[in-house]
């Protein structure tokens, strides 16, 4: 433990907040390939420094804001863990919608499929089938 820290302060995620410039298009993605449900749409009302809707996806709250896109792309990203029996459904949803995807990385067998895409903003979000337990027993083995 690093000196200083404190040992269990962090509940659990709050929330992921994405800014868009375009929250339909955002809406079409959390909705079409996450399952997502909106719970809040802020209208034209600004509430917190624009306007904003926030959605359900498996239990995790996502807040879109209106706003400038990220600059450009990197592989910092958000994963959503998916059953193994989805994989393809996703895959077909994220097609349909005509977002930039691939699938996977070079990976050892045994820690599970993702498959990576782009949202119009330049956000990077990944579908996972595996598990932190998985990947740390197949990490375990060895190359």
């Amino acid at each position: 433990m690093v000196e200083g820290a404190a040992e269990n302060t962090v509940e659990g995620l709050s929330h992921l907040t994405f800014v868009v410039r375009d929250l339909d298009r955002m809406e079409r993605i959390l909705v079409a390939v996450l399952g997502a449900r909106k719970v809040f749409d802020s209208g034209d009302a600004t509430f917190s420094l624009s306007r904003e809707r926030f959605y359900l996806a498996g239990g995790v709250w996502i807040a879109a804001m209106e706003g400038e896109p990220l600059p450009s792309r990197t592989y910092n990203h958000v994963a959503f863990k998916i059953a193994e029996a989805d994989y393809e459904r996703c895959r077909a949803r994220i097609a349909a919608l005509g977002l930039d995807f691939r699938e996977g990385r070079a990976r050892v067998a045994g820690e599970g499929r993702s498959i990576y895409f782009h949202d119009h903003d330049n956000h990077l979000f990944e579908l996972h089938t595996g598990t932190l337990a998985e990947r740390l027993a197949r990490y375990a083995q060895g190359r």
